[in-house]
């Protein structure tokens, strides 16, 4: 591959950037989302992503101008089973094709499935990261696993002349996001500590005796304990509560994303496994203690350590079968993080909310 030239591209008015994942994926993009917008100030700079991404960003100071829904698209944010609708993809497209972006930035992996979703929305010039079974976009980095992701889009914008100017990623919270906190967890004297206990995938789910352990220890410390989480998570709730001796408040269910945010912004601390709102707390200005499986360390783990502690489990090996799974797959789906110490994680964790 020849290096792309550098420098900003001239004559850019509408930037389209592909991006159609979950809460914490989308988050690690959005230092590279400032990049662009301080490169390019004068240009609409509108995301490709979900149905989440238009509710949560509607009305949200940032760097994003407008979200475009993308249809349901096997690879791009849809499993390879999701049943697409040819009719809707063919009037998404043409849709696009009529914004006649100027540049259009593929953040969505390694490109197998995502550089022809971009190549097909008629941009000016293309960008982004490719694997060798990829189609070439103009302008590319390769797509190495190992890399921490918000490196990663920073890198990808510098080839379109986007300098970074912030490394973390920080989003807005509103008043609206604030207000629903407090309905459902009112204001006390007490500093607010969450623990997120929940995870999509269980094998990075650290048991809920080790939430319960740190939970009494920051109780005893003076903080007040919220736990937070969707809807399903409410029966691991219900055990933290059940193993710890001190009192605990449970959100589970009650928040919309919005209102997550608003409440993750007045924690002295978040305690979470390697999930959304791990993530999402560190970008509201929470401290935050991350309990990581070691292979996502390294793609998703903190870019600063100051107010922010992750703790991996460098277990590879199946618990079940012993299989090693830096080089194989299994059909188990235990935790492979249930051996990150407690103590260790407490230590950290107290440490963060003292004076």
């Amino acid at each position: 591959m020849e290096p792309a030239p550098p420098g900003l591209i001239a004559g850019v008015r509408k930037i389209a950037v592909l991006r159609a994942n979950a809460i914490g994926d989308f988050l690690f993009t959005l230092p590279a989302l400032e990049a662009l917008r301080v490169a390019y100030p004068e240009a609409e700079l509108v995301l490709l992503g979900q149905e989440w991404h238009a509710k949560f960003l509607a009305g949200r100071p940032g760097p994003i101008d407008r979200v475009e829904v993308v249809p349901a698209t096997r690879g791009v944010g849809e499993p390879m089973d999701a049943v697409e609708d040819p009719e809707e993809q063919e009037a998404f497209f043409a849709r696009m094709v009529e914004e006649r972006f100027d540049l259009a930035l593929q953040w969505h992996g390694g490109g197998r499935y995502s550089n022809p979703f971009v190549r097909r929305l008629g941009a000016r010039l293309t960008v982004g990261s490719k694997t060798p079974d990829a189609v070439p976009l103009d302008r590319w980095v390769p797509y190495v696993y190992w890399q921490l992701e918000v490196l990663r889009y920073l890198e990808i914008g510098r080839l379109v002349g986007a300098s970074p100017v912030v490394t973390a990623p920080r989003i807005a919270v509103t008043e609206n996001d604030l207000a629903e906190s407090y309905r459902v967890v009112p204001d006390g004297a007490r500093p607010l500590v969450a623990l997120n206990p929940g995870v999509s995938d269980p094998e990075r789910r650290w048991p809920p005796a080790g939430f319960a352990v740190v939970g009494d220890a920051l109780a005893a410390a003076g903080a007040r304990i919220v736990i937070t989480g969707a809807g399903w998570d409410e029966p691991l709730a219900a055990e933290i509560r059940r193993r710890m001796r001190c009192d605990a408040e449970d959100t589970t269910g009650r928040l919309t994303l919005g209102g997550l945010a608003g409440l993750l912004s007045r924690c002295v601390l978040v305690v979470s496994n390697d999930t959304g709102p791990l993530h999402l707390g560190a970008a509201v200005g929470a401290a935050t203690v991350g309990i990581y499986w070691c292979f996502n360390l390294v793609t998703g783990g903190p870019v600063e350590t100051a107010r922010h502690r992750p703790f991996a489990s460098w277990r590879t090996t199946c618990p079940v079968c012993e299989i090693d799974r830096a080089s194989h797959r299994c059909d188990h789906h235990p935790s492979f993080v249930a051996d990150v110490p407690a103590e260790q994680v407490v230590a950290a964790a107290l440490d963060l909310v003292r004076p």
